[in-house]
């Protein structure tokens, strides 16, 4: 095998390693997935309506990743939760739910795709009311409908949902199946592997250009003497 089928091939298996990891190839969920799950969320007291609800989510997926797009409001005077400091504030309340909630994602290729402050009233606001103020915006990766369920359907979960809700006085949380989606890390990954590989692969063939140049210059030089000679 040649120096430069070994420099295209390690990135190219590691690019595919990263895709089988951060594509969810299992195809939408199935009546037997969704009947488990729903049968942990309503042995954890999940109301009727919300187990009715996710599981008219779990019927319609299409098996592809997704992003939740969360506006937030925070709770100025957030109530008292138990297993919170006393007197937690919001940003306080959300740390520690996302304590479980990060890891819990990350090991299922789930990640926050961008988190910022507001910093102006809404601009635009059309049929709704009481939604001029937020405090944030969020937009978290999904690899599938499956991964979702897999991690709010754990009593752990469930149980820190609490801090979640305390340190919010609003909030509006649904999910898109993005068209156009440039920031999606298998692009982004397979654009830098490429330019650094083609990178690499030319310095290396010049390097070697260079060197075939000087050989064949030391020959002439070499053949000229003896000529000379």
């Amino acid at each position: 095998m040649s120096t430069r089928v070994k420099l295209w091939l390690l990135p190219a298996l590691l690019y595919a390693l990263f895709v089988f990891w951060y594509t969810d190839f299992s195809g939408p969920l199935s009546d037997a997935e969704i009947a488990k799950i729903t049968r942990a969320l309503a042995d954890n007291d999940v109301s009727a309506e919300r187990v009715d609800e996710l599981a008219r989510f779990m019927r319609e997926d299409s098996g592809r990743q997704f992003l939740m797009v969360n506006a937030i409001h925070n709770n100025a005077e957030p109530p008292a939760v138990e297993g919170a400091p006393a007197n937690a504030d919001a940003d306080t309340l959300m740390g520690l739910y996302m304590e479980h909630i990060l890891p819990a994602l990350a090991k299922r290729a789930s990640h926050p795709v961008l988190w910022g402050e507001a910093v102006f009233p809404v601009i635009d606001l059309i049929g709704l009311e009481g939604a001029e103020e937020w405090t944030s915006a969020a937009i978290f990766r999904y690899r599938s409908r499956r991964d979702f369920m897999e991690v709010i359907s754990n009593p752990e979960f469930l149980g820190r949902h609490d801090f979640k809700t305390a340190a919010l006085e609003k909030t509006i949380a649904y999910p898109i199946e993005p068209s156009l989606y440039l920031g999606d890390p298998r692009l982004l990954l397979g654009l830098i592997l490429f330019s650094l590989t083609a990178l690499i692969d030319l310095l290396l063939s010049a390097f070697a250009r260079r060197g075939n140049n000087r050989k064949n210059a030391t020959r002439e030089n070499q053949a000229g003497a003896t000529a000379t000679i």
